[in-house]
Order: structure tokens, then C-alpha cells, then sequence
């Protein structure tokens, strides 16, 4: 085992001296040593129920004859970060944690990990560090919280709080009202209700074989979390003992079917970043094309919160993952039936699986044929940018607007709280891509005011920055190149004509190449916002968004 480095032979007695200090026992000093990489924290909604789920890990750990030793990992709250300074820090901390987390295995020799996760940037910098270290590791996922209620509505955190800001503003409710939606929109600990990055990324870490059947919607509050923690726990013994990595696991046509089911549920766009990254760890050949190629033969077969009512809660109620899995390998559309750490294919997975076709829709019924994400090319996005689409009205997926250009979030929160924002606009947001924000920040503040005060249909917006998974509406991320890299949003103007053509898969900017030129010749690009700290240093070594904005 790795742990012989740390346990066998004369030469070790300090370190088993070490290992004595904490309590173990001879015999333990033989067993598996399993990490539990937990990201508890008291801060995050979504992560402050672990210590429960650590304890049933461990007793799974210790059932299977392995032992185990808990440590911490950081982990950020995408919605408390959110609409600030704070907000930069997220996607950055995707590459810490997986620093962490090979750091910590790699010191200590463990010979396993569960990795106990749940919120945006955390799961996929776990699954960074599996690939990275590939030493047995299996995902646990902590779940979505449970639907929240007030008065007979029900709530989620997008459409109680952010959209009902824009609301308020807009004269729709009154300030009294969304003191009674904040109250109870969140009702108890677990990640969002919708599918925003969280549970998206929860999603895809069991269409990949990462984490145990159910894992991804069994809710944080539930008996069923704890037996799959339990299971969990026992199952990465077994991993260690039949020497099960996770690029055994993760491997292109893995990757290929969360693509597939991303675009089948219509999950968050920041989806797209984390896959990249987590193929470049695994040394896999998947790019954006993969994700243009999948784009034009996916139906969207399910619409869940922000794009509709259907929360969570009724995902896992319909059947969750591996009834998604029944309808998208029903029909042909490209699913490989690959293994799972849980020892079944996702093909035998499926078979056994009971789906409520009413919620989660066959392929030959889905909701639209569209698939809930596209990426789009043009003038100002050589490298292509994304779009949910599943968040769009149909009747805007060809719009044309004249842009309304700002150089940061904050600038375009107060154009928008002060009516500058105006129907037939195209909202620009540059200088918040990897480079230039440093850190690409969300922009669900702006979005969810502009639909909030009932312009969703009316304004679009385009950014080198994100979106949250909660985002809706008309909203374009991740352009590439960004502004800070010299990219052609670096160069738009105040009233130039932008074009959105989602169905050619197009976004372009009504100028010649001539002229496009000569605002590079005459305009200079804004210099770095942050010259030190962790956020220099990564503007320094982050990727273009087109790669997963990858700090290497």
C-alpha cells in the first residue's frame, strides 16, 4: 500500500512514533489509510451539515477495515461572495483546493480519499486533485437543501431573494414581502435548490462514475445522504484493495456523457469551465468542440429551477441521475456505457432505475429539441462564449441591441438600479474575465435585477465574466479572448449594433474588420486591477475561459 512508505521498515519508527501520538493502534497502523478531504464549514450553507456526514464516513471506512483521518479543505459560498469583492476569490479557489487536497495525500501517503464535497468550486478541484494524484478516491457530494416555502409559494434562493431585489425595485413587491422571501427561502443547510453549479456539478460527478448512484439529489438533510455517506466510506476499502483509480474512471467517454446529460438537463454554464479542467488533469483530448459537436444533437429532456418551478427536491423524487440516464440511453445519442466506482456500468445503473417521465421526459418527448447549453462564435468571440439556453425565452434566440458598454459589475449594478438600463439594450461587462477581473466573477446580481424588473425578454448582456447557474434570461459568458487578453470586447463602443443569433450559434458586433483594427490601434487596454496576493499571482497563470481557465 502507499501508506507502507509512512508505516514499514526501521527506518520509519519516527513517523510510526507520530502516527502512535494520535492514537492508533498496531494493527490500525496495517489498515488502508483512507483521507477524508472534507470541506465543512460553518460559513457555507451548503457544507455546514459535514460534520454529520463525516462521522457516517467514517464508519464506513472503519466497517471496511480501513481507517481514517479527516482534514479540511477551503470552501467559498458562490452566493454569499456574490455581488463583491469577495466573488473574485471563487473560481480561483478551484485550483487551491486541489492543491490542497494533492498536497495533504501526497505528504501523508494515504492510500485513499473520500472526497466529502458540495458547492460550486469545490467539487470540481476535488475531482482535479483524483485525477491528478489517481490514487483511489470516491466523491460525496453533501445535497441540495430542501424547497423553501412562504405562504403557500413555493421558493428557491434565485427567485426569493436575487429576482425579488430587481423586483422590489421595480415596484412589483414590497420591501415587507422580501423580508418574509429571504426569511424562507433557504430553509435548512444543503447547496441551492435549482440547477446552478453545485448540483450540476453533483450531477455530473455521478453520470462520470464519481460518487455513488443517487448521490447527486438525495437531499443534505435525508437518511438516504447518510447511508450513501456510510456506503461511500466502506466502498473506497474496496477501491484500495481492487486498486480502482480515477482514470480508470474518468475517462473521454465519461467526460463525453456528463457533456451529454449538462446539455440534457440544462445545467449551469460554469459546468463547461469545470470539465475542461477536470480533462486537462486527466491528460483527456476534450475541448469546446466537444461541447459545439454534442450541442446540435441533444434535446433538453428536463427544466429545473431557475428555468422553471421543478426543483431538486422533485428531480431526485422523479428518479434523479439514473433515471435521466433510462431516457438518454432509451435512444442512441451517443451515451457510452462506461464503469462506476460503484462497480455497475452506468448502462446496468440505468436498467434498474424507476423515472417519472412526466418530470424527467424521454428523448423522443423532450422539453425542446434545443439543448440547454450552446457555444457561440463570431467577431467578437473567436474562441467561442456560452449560453444557457435552457434560461432563455424562445422568442429571444435571435436579438439584436445596441451596446451599452461597462468596464466592471459594480458599473453596471448602479446603471441598472438608476434605470440607465433600457429595453433594446446589449448590457457589455468587460474586464472581469480570468485575467482582467482577476478571477471572472458571477453576474447574477445584474441579471437577476434586469429580470426582476421585467426586462428579461428585452435586455441582453454579454461578459468575459460568468453566470451563476441561477442566471436566466439572455446572458452570454465566458468571451473569448477576454478584454484583458486584448480580445474584441476590449474594443466595443457605446451604441455599436451586437447581434445574437443563438440557432446559427452566432454573436458578432455590426463593424468591419477595418474598423476593428483601428480600435486596437487607438485604444489602450485597462490595466490589472490587482497587483498582489493570491488573485496577482493567478491573473498571472490563468487560461483563457476557452480552456477551463486553467491556473498552470
Amino acid at each position: 500500500m502507499k501508506s507502507d512508505k509512512i508505516t514499514e521498515g526501521l527506518d520509519r519508527a519516527a513517523h510510526r512514533g507520530l502516527l502512535y501520538s494520535l492514537g492508533l493502534t498496531k494493527k490500525q497502523l496495517k489498515a488502508p489509510f483512507i483521507g477524508i478531504a472534507s470541506s465543512f464549514s460553518d460559513l457555507v450553507p451548503g457544507h455546514s451539515g459535514m460534520r454529520d456526514l463525516e462521522r457516517f464516513i467514517e464508519k464506513g471506512v472503519h466497517s471496511a477495515g480501513g481507517h481514517s483521518f479527516i482534514f479540511g479543505v477551503p470552501a467559498i459560498c458562490d452566493g454569499i461572495a456574490m455581488g463583491h469583492e469577495g466573488m473574485r476569490f471563487s473560481l480561483p479557489s478551484r485550483d487551491l483546493i486541489a492543491d490542497c487536497v494533492e498536497s495533504v495525500a501526497s505528504a501523508h501517503s494515504l492510500d485513499g480519499l473520500v472526497l466529502l464535497s458540495n458547492c460550486d468550486k469545490i467539487t470540481p478541484g476535488m475531482l482535479m486533485a483524483a485525477a491528478r494524484l489517481n490514487i483511489p478516491c470516491i466523491v460525496v457530494t453533501a445535497g441540495p437543501m430542501m424547497d423553501g416555502k412562504c405562504e403557500n409559494q413555493t421558493l428557491t434562493l434565485i427567485r426569493g431573494t436575487f429576482e425579488a431585489v430587481g423586483q422590489v425595485k421595480a415596484g412589483k413587491i414590497t420591501e415587507e414581502e422580501l423580508e418574509k422571501y429571504e426569511i424562507n427561502s433557504c430553509p435548512g443547510i444543503g447547496s441551492c435548490q435549482g440547477l446552478y453549479t453545485a448540483n450540476t456539478m453533483a450531477c455530473l460527478t455521478e453520470v462520470m462514475g464519481m460518487s455513488l448512484p443517487g448521490c447527486a439529489s438525495a437531499l443534505a438533510v435525508s437518511a438516504k445522504k447518510r447511508r450513501i455517506a456510510f456506503d461511500s466510506g466502506f466502498r473506497i476499502v474496496e477501491l484500495v484493495k481492487e486498486k480502482i483509480l480515477p482514470l480508470d474512471i474518468i475517462t473521454k467517454d465519461s467526460v463525453r456523457n456528463a457533456i451529454i446529460a449538462d446539455l440534457a438537463l440544462g445545467g449551469s454554464t460554469n459546468s463547461i469551465l469545470h470539465l475542461l479542467a477536470i480533462a486537462n488533469e486527466a491528460g483527456l483530448d476534450i475541448s469546446l468542440k466537444d461541447f459545439e459537436d454534442l450541442s446540435s444533437k441533444i434535446p433538453q429532456i428536463i427544466k429545473l429551477d431557475p428555468s422553471s418551478n421543478v426543483t431538486m427536491t422533485d428531480f431526485d423524487n422523479a428518479g434523479g441521475i439514473s433515471g435521466a440516464l433510462k431516457n438518454l440511453i432509451q435512444k442512441d445519442i451517443g451515451i457510452s456505457n462506461t464503469k462506476t466506482l460503484s462497480g455497475f456500468t452506468i448502462k446496468e445503473i440505468a436498467e434498474n432505475a424507476w423515472v417519472d417521465t412526466e418530470v424527467i421526459r424521454p428523448v423522443d418527448n423532450p422539453i425542446t429539441s434545443n439543448p440547454g447549453l450552446a457555444v457561440l462564435y463570431g467577431n467578437i468571440v473567436p474562441e467561442g462564449a456560452v449560453i444557457k439556453i435552457s434560461g432563455v425565452d424562445p422568442e429571444c434566440l435571435k436579438f439584436e441591441g445596441t451596446a451599452r458598454i461597462f468596464n466592471s459589475e459594480d458599473d453596471v449594478m448602479a446603471a441598472i438600479n438608476t434605470d440607465v438600463v433600457q429595453s433594446g439594450d446589449v448590457v457589455v461587462i468587460r474586464y472581469e474575465g480570468p485575467k482582467g477581473g482577476p478571477g471572472m466573477r458571477e453576474m447574477l446580481a445584474p441579471t437577476s435585477s434586469i429580470v426582476g424588473k421585467g426586462l428579461g425578454k428585452s435586455v441582453a448582456l454579454i461578459t468575459d465574466g460568468r453566470f451563476s447557474g441561477g442566471t436566466r434570461g439572455l446572458c452570454i459568458g465566458h468571451i473569448a479572448p477576454e478584454a484583458a487578453a486584448g480580445g474584441a470586447i476590449a474594443y466595443l463602443k457605446d451604441g455599436d449594433k451586437i447581434k445574437i443569433d443563438i440557432l446559427a450559434r452566432e454573436l458578432n458586433v455590426d463593424i468591419s474588420d477595418e474598423e476593428l483594427a483601428k480600435r486596437k490601434q487607438e485604444i489602450q487596454l485597462l490595466p490589472q486591477k490587482i497587483t498582489k496576493g493570491y488573485l496577482s499571482r493567478y491573473s498571472k497563470t490563468v487560461t483563457s475561459a476557452s480552456k477551463g481557465a486553467i491556473s498552470c
